[in-house]
């Protein structure tokens, strides 16, 4: 028998930024996610977000790699979104994500930010949040 675990940090937001993800929408989100994904043995061990983006701290599976994984999420919840109208527009997400690898000793670290992030976006807008991934895992220079 093959023992994984692989951390990651994903994080992936609506089309065009759109702050769809109010909190009582969110919360809706948050809670069929958890629960679509586990059908699917998709361990998502934290989840959570602000108005315009979701961060997840996810257990890869064996057989899992990340673009299956975010099809399947983000597929699924914006099909249930829609077809639930929670939203007065039509629900997409964007097709871009941040996903890092996260080593067990900082797991515990990353899921208090995940948890925080009304409080963290309080001082800090996504956009920010973003430009700051972007130069923070070097991915300003693979463009």
């Amino acid at each position: 028998m093959a023992f994984v675990r692989v951390w990651l940090h994903i994080v992936f937001g609506t089309k065009n930024r759109e702050p769809f993800l109010q909190k009582e929408i969110r919360e809706k989100v948050i809670e069929h996610i958890f629960e679509n994904a586990k059908t699917k043995g998709i361990l998502i061990n934290c989840l959570d977000g602000y108005d315009e983006h979701l961060h997840c701290l996810i257990s890869l599976g064996l057989d899992q790699n990340i673009a299956k994984i975010l099809n399947l999420i983000k597929g699924e919840s914006s099909f249930w979104i829609n077809r639930n109208n929670l939203t007065k527009m039509k629900f997409e997400w964007a097709d871009e994500y941040f996903a890092t690898s996260v080593s067990e000793s900082q797991v515990d670290a990353v899921r208090k930010y995940i948890q925080n992030q009304e409080e963290h976006h309080r001082k800090r807008s996504f956009a920010e949040e973003y430009d700051e991934f972007i130069v923070k895992y070097g991915f300003k220079n693979l463009g």
